[in-house]
């Protein structure tokens, strides 16, 4: 979405300043657009653009910690023992760009957390399994009972 908003807000302020039609303050007109695209641009595309960049997930054994914020740091941890289900979505534009939302369902505080926008989501869910399965080697089975 930040990229079609990048694209749209570019096509529609430059049809506006060309067909503007001209008259003694266009010059003022003029600015009054590129000050506006320039703000939505900041809003739509360049803010998310920001989050996305400094979210940061790091994937161990044990932990899954998702780290988040531009300004302020908020960071979840996940212990792996507590990860229930694990599913990815892509959309087909998604799929396209080689990325999607990956959710993680956990039984921990958490509950269930959507991860939008990640890059290479079939590599980062078959990371995430064998993460899991690492943290399953060598504890008892639930299975098992007595």
């Amino acid at each position: 979405m930040p990229v079609l908003a990048l694209v749209l807000i570019i096509i529609a302020s430059s049809a506006v300043i060309f067909f503007m039609p001209a008259f003694e303050y266009d010059f003022y007109a003029n600015i009054a657009v590129f000050v506006i695209a320039v703000g939505l641009l900041t809003v739509w595309s360049f803010v998310p653009y920001l989050r996305w960049k400094n979210t940061s997930y790091v994937l161990t054994s044990h932990r899954f910690t998702i780290s988040t914020g531009v300004l302020n740091k908020s960071i979840d941890d996940i212990p792996m023992t507590k990860v229930n289900t694990v599913s990815a979505d892509q959309s087909l534009m998604e799929r396209m760009l080689g990325c999607g939302t990956l959710t993680v369902e956990s039984a921990a505080e958490q509950g269930q957390i959507i991860l939008r926008d990640i890059p290479q989501i079939q590599d980062v869910r078959a990371e995430l399994f064998r993460a899991l399965d690492d943290a399953t080697d060598g504890e008892p089975s639930e299975r098992g009972g007595r």
